[in-house]
């Protein structure tokens, strides 16, 4: 059954800062663009790599490995060569903490 996990602190994910996190067992990334938390995967669909390196570019995010870059919003991929989207979650903030629901 999904659920919200917490991951940190309000204060950890500062504007325009990813930071990675386990939940769940899985590795998710969160970061804080335009006040607004995205919670997304931090493994790319392509080779495996972890994303949360990458640049960070509004909501889009870059693969150091091979250049993917994918919407932290909906997962789309924007720019091979991965082709498979990566999956996102709901993230919130409650009480000073920072919750992802996987």
């Amino acid at each position: 059954m999904a659920g919200f996990g917490t991951v940190g602190s309000s204060g950890d994910v500062a504007e325009g800062q990813v930071n990675a996190y386990e939940v769940e067992g899985q590795q998710v990334a969160v970061a804080r663009v335009d006040g607004r938390l995205f919670a997304f995967s931090d493994i790319c669909t392509h080779r495996g790599c972890t994303l949360s390196p990458g640049e960070l570019d509004g909501t889009a995010i870059e693969c150091e490995c091979h250049g993917s870059v994918f919407s932290i919003e909906t997962g789309e991929v924007l720019n091979p060569p991965a082709t498979e989207p990566i999956p996102t979650f709901a993230a919130r903030e409650e009480d000073g903490h920072i919750e992802v629901e996987v």
